[in-house]
């Protein structure tokens, strides 16, 4: 019986075991798309224990939380951290086999050295231990624990509106070491039938100095914003949408339909689809233009909690899986953009794990000369990075494309001890390989293995996005 995240945690033969310890390992840690504030980053946040550390912020806790009953006051209300922090310790025994088991003991061990597993038990002795190690140790800060991880690369999750004025800042500051970069997230102007719609228009403007009044004018604002995130070290854009549809329409028709939205009067689905498809096609035109990767986040339902989400607002925990991304559209609106030249390299991240394998197969219809795997689908997704999410992600992408393309883990986190993510990554994927190895359906040539294994874990991601 193996000892409970022990050294070979996950890694089930020698080979895996090499693989991992003397090469994955060591590489930097490239976080493509997360969460992370990047004013915390740049003020070298501390935090005083943790529940600060741990529960502020992340749902993933929230929603284990939740399902076991534990009380609204205890997850975000205004109760002590000491209190969420005990009601966390209760359920966590509890979650066999939920990811977050496994993230929050390797966090233990990698920033706190703490070896016993949390329970009511032993929540007050892990408290004082931690609580004393965050006042006293620099490398429990947010800089510090990002040289800590090695974290070479972090690309935050920004709204056109953003002034970026924190990048900024991280890039002139010298004594810092880690890229911190933008990542261009045009979803409130993309989401036209949303209730904050006119509002946004309104921020865009103040962005931008651009005067809102007509399809054209926002375009021109958008195209603003993409200048000043290019300027600021831009190299990817993000969209999350519930669905993406081949729906073109005349430039005068979506003129119309963007007015209406502007104006505050209902957009029903179908001109909400078109003005979307337009506006798309245009965004990814530029981002094609200045060698962006485009990443899309397809298929969540989101805020599906009214009541919740009139309490707690967006990305508190109450997002489901939707429905599968209809890839006959998705084909068409990529297959478009390839035709006029403008398809920028793309990762596709579908929410449901059931369209793995088509999402797979249509990438593979779209490669590109020098560029491996121009278009690829992205890493285990939300629900999915879970052991079995992981690995059955990774078993599609191999038996339907080129492994050794594939650009590796990212946090999509708030959390800055969520870097132990990517060490859970990389031993499955390790494990993953050896396995093969083991069952004699891979040769074991370490000269590949090891090539495979640094690729994925760091080096396919600096050379996609170009970092």
């Amino acid at each position: 019986m193996s000892t409970f995240i022990d050294y070979d945690f996950l890694l089930d033969n020698k080979t895996a075991s090499t693989l991992y310890h003397e090469h994955a390992a060591k590489m930097p840690i490239i976080d493509y798309h997360c969460h992370i504030d990047a004013a915390e980053i740049y003020n070298n946040r501390q935090f005083a224990d943790l529940s600060e550390l741990w529960l502020a912020g992340d749902h993933y806790k929230w929603r284990l939380m939740r399902a076991y009953g534990v009380g609204e006051e205890l997850i975000t209300g205004e109760t002590s951290g000491w209190e969420k922090f005990q009601a966390f310790a209760k359920v966590l025994p509890l979650a066999i086999a939920n990811p977050v088991y496994h993230w929050a003991h390797l966090e233990l061990q990698r920033f706190f050295n703490v070896y016993m597993p949390l329970s009511t038990e032993t929540a007050e002795a892990i408290w004082e231990k931690t609580c004393s190690k965050l006042s006293e140790e620099s490398s429990l800060s947010a800089r510090g624990i990002i040289k800590r991880m090695n974290v070479e690369v972090i690309v935050t999750t920004d709204d056109p509106i953003d002034s970026l004025e924190w990048h900024s800042l991280l890039a002139s500051d010298d004594s810092f070491k880690t890229k911190v970069l933008p990542c261009f997230r045009p979803d409130m102007a993309m989401n036209i039938e949303g209730k904050g719609f006119v509002d946004y228009m309104t921020e865009l403007f103040n962005s931008s100095d651009i005067h809102i009044t007509s399809y054209d004018d926002l375009k021109a604002a958008l195209l603003n914003r993409i200048e000043h995130f290019d300027s600021c070290g831009c190299r990817a854009a993000d969209h999350g949408m519930f669905r993406l549809t081949f729906s073109p329409s005349s430039e005068n028709e979506v003129r119309e339909i963007f007015l209406k939205g502007l104006h505050g009067k209902p957009v029903d689905a179908e001109s909400a689809d078109k003005y979307r498809y337009s506006l798309f096609t245009f965004l990814a035109e530029e981002y094609a233009r200045r060698d962006w990767v485009m990443e899309l986040h397809l298929g969540v339902m989101r805020d599906v909690n009214t009541p919740m989400y009139d309490k707690l607002g967006a990305n508190t925990g109450f997002d489901t899986i939707g429905v599968s991304i209809d890839i006959p559209h998705l084909a068409r609106v990529l297959n478009s953009l390839n035709m006029h030249g403008n398809l920028p390299k793309t990762i596709i991240f579908p929410i449901n794990p059931n369209d793995n394998a088509a999402v797979n197969t249509l990438a593979a219809c779209f490669s590109a000369e020098g560029v491996r795997g121009k278009v690829q689908q992205g890493s285990a997704w939300w629900f999915n990075d879970t052991l079995g999410g992981i690995k059955k992600q990774l078993q599609d992408f191999a038996e339907y494309g080129v492994l050794s393309n594939f650009v590796g883990m990212l946090t999509d986190s708030r959390s800055f001890t969520s870097y132990t993510r990517h060490e859970y990554f990389r031993r499955i994927l390790c494990g993953f390989i050896g396995d093969m190895v083991d069952k004699g359906l891979y040769p074991d040539d370490f000269n590949y293995l090891s090539l495979i294994a640094k690729d994925i874990s760091c080096d396919n991601a600096k050379r996609y996005f170009g970092f």
